[in-house]
């Protein structure tokens, strides 16, 4: 039996820039025929890994570079000082290299010049700092077996590889599958994107030295995300505790924000509802409550949102899934459908629920 934690977020996001596309306009989708403000998974999931440094100890988490032969060169060093962090990246690039990693010369901060040319992996790679340490031991032990190097990195996983996976084509036994899966973000509504005219002036001659627009929009969000705690417990393997990383990881997605543009305008706002549920079956993404965009009202969109969640959630019940084993919520209006709390209180409650489940308690 597994276990899986839902959680639903409605969000209002006042004039903002979020997330942007490949010309500088904020994302959006086409849903229910309209079109929606969207803010992608990734963009999320980077506020998320973001927040993690705050919440989880730097051991406890990897970093993903392409540039991950620096990271082990500072393992290295720190073992043995002999050893220059040049020789330090020379070394873990060959053993990346040996197990199957593969690399390509790049030019250094776009200078072309050959000894401003530097080795790096082809591809992002994520790596945990423990796995960094256990690469770093056996280089400076001068460990030869290839079989060794593999079983460091398949071993000790950081807490932000076994939440969002982690891919290695070169080699399938690094992959990990991920515990947790986070949705695109999605207006309720309708959205129309806007532009603001701005100049920048000169303090010393008084006039405008620079004119320019930028793309914004405000929306009410829909957001989705999920963890399977009983995949998480195994990729943990004991290494940490599960029930911690899944009570932090719902803390994280609450509150966490990507930074596009928060200088220009400031958007940084709570939740106007929050909805966790814990299921036995599967995971249930709820967007289909806003497939009909909701229309603006003299209570704006978030309580409209909030009722249409609320309805769509009791006729999936009644029609398709099982009710959730347990439902936690911040929000008046969801509390026809969970039992009410504080997200402090329902943050606690949710770690106590999950961890008799799973025999912790």
């Amino acid at each position: 039996m597994s276990i899986y934690v839902d959680i639903h977020v409605l969000q209002t996001v006042p004039p903002s820039c979020v997330n942007r596309d490949d010309t500088g306009s904020p994302k959006t989708a086409v849903y229910g025929g309209t079109t929606r403000a969207r803010v992608s998974s990734q963009a999320w999931k980077h506020a998320m890994r973001g927040d993690f440094r705050k919440m989880f100890a730097t051991e406890e988490l990897g970093v993903r570079s392409r540039e991950v032969a620096k990271q082990i060169a500072k393992e290295i060093v720190a073992i043995d000082s002999t050893i220059s962090e040049e020789d330090g990246i020379k070394k873990a690039t060959k053993v990346l290299k040996d197990v199957g990693i593969k690399t390509e010369i790049v030019n250094k901060k776009d200078n072309t010049e050959e000894n401003d040319k530097i080795e790096q992996t082809k591809v992002l790679l994520f790596i945990s700092n423990k796995q960094a340490k256990a690469l770093a031991k056996l280089i400076c032990e001068g460990v030869k077996d290839k079989k060794a190097y593999i079983k460091a990195l398949q071993d000790n996983p950081s807490i932000d590889i076994a939440l969002f996976g982690r891919m290695a084509a070169s080699d399938h036994t690094l992959n990990y599958d991920a515990a947790a899966q986070v949705a695109h973000a999605i207006s309720t509504h309708t959205i129309q994107n806007e532009y603001d005219y701005f100049t920048a002036c000169d303090d010393l001659n008084e006039n405008a030295a620079f004119l320019d627009t930028i793309e914004f929009n405000s929306s009410t969000l829909y957001r989705y995300a999920n963890v399977n705690v009983t995949e998480l417990s195994k990729a943990l393997d004991n290494l940490y505790d599960a029930v911690d990383v899944v009570k932090k990881y719902v803390e994280t997605f609450v509150l966490s924000m990507p930074t596009g543009k928060e200088n220009t305008f400031a958007n940084r706002t709570f939740p106007d509802a929050v909805y966790v549920t814990v299921r036995n079956d599967q995971p249930v993404n709820l967007c289909g409550a806003f497939e009909r965009p909701v229309r603006a009202s003299e209570e704006g969109y978030a309580a409209e949102s909030e009722n249409r969640l609320v309805e769509y959630a009791k006729k999936v019940y009644d029609n398709f899934a099982a009710k959730p084993e347990v439902s936690f919520c911040v929000g008046d209006k969801l509390s026809e459908i969970a039992e009410k709390k504080s997200f402090p209180e329902l943050l606690d409650t949710l770690a106590m629920y999950i961890s008799e489940q799973t025999g912790k308690a």
